[in-house]
C-alpha cells in the first residue's frame, strides 16, 4: 500500500530528496512544505522504522510506479498457458520449420508448449526422433518437463520455457 503526503501521520520524517541525497530528520510539515515547494510528492517507503523513512518523487511517478509493480505481481501468479501444437511423423521439412518457429515464439513469451504427433501403426520411433530433434533445436529457449510419452495413437512431450 501507498502512503503518501498528507496521510503520513508520523510527527518526524527520515527524508530523501528527489535525486537519493539524505535530507536528515525533518518534521512532516517541512517535509510537506518542501515537497508543495518542489512540485513533488512524499512517499512512504516503509513503516516499520521510527522515524518512518520517507521520500520525495516527480508528482505522479509514485503512483505509477506502485501500479506497475501491482501488475507484474499479477502477471507472475498467473500459471504460464500450455500451448498444444500438433504434428504427424511425416511432417514436410517447411512445415516443420514454421512449427519449431511457432514453438520458439511462444517459449519466448513465457508459455509453455505441449507438442503432439499422431501416431498409426508402427510410426512409434519416427514421432519419437522428431520430438527429439525438435527438443534439441529448442533447447536455448525450452527445457522439457516431461520425457517423451508414447501412448496408443500419440507421441506427447511438454517443454516450458527457460527463465
Amino acid at each position: 500500500m501507498l502512503i503518501m503526503n498528507e496521510k503520513i501521520k508520523a510527527s518526524e520524517v527520515r527524508l530523501t530528496g528527489v535525486d537519493g541525497e539524505e535530507l536528515g530528520i525533518v518534521s512532516r510539515d517541512e517535509a510537506l512544505a518542501l515537497a508543495r515547494e518542489l512540485k513533488a510528492d512524499l512517499v512512504c517507503t516503509s513503516l516499520l522504522s521510527s522515524p518512518p523513512p520517507c521520500r520525495l518523487t516527480p508528482r505522479g511517478t509514485a503512483k505509477q510506479t506502485a501500479a506497475k509493480e501491482k501488475q507484474q505481481e499479477r502477471k507472475a501468479a498467473q500459471p504460464a498457458k500450455v500451448k498444444e501444437i500438433r504434428l504427424t511423423p511425416h511432417i514436410e521439412d517447411h512445415d516443420y520449420e514454421t512449427k519449431r518457429r511457432q514453438a520458439e515464439k511462444l517459449l519466448a513469451s513465457g508459455d509453455a508448449v505441449q507438442f503432439v504427433v499422431k501416431i498409426q501403426g508402427k510410426e512409434g520411433q519416427r514421432a519419437k526422433e522428431l520430438l527429439e530433434q525438435l527438443l534439441k533445436e529448442l533447447a536455448e529457449v525450452g527445457r522439457k518437463e516431461t520425457g517423451i510419452q508414447l501412448s496408443g495413437k500419440q507421441a506427447a512431450v511438454r517443454v516450458n520455457p527457460v527463465q
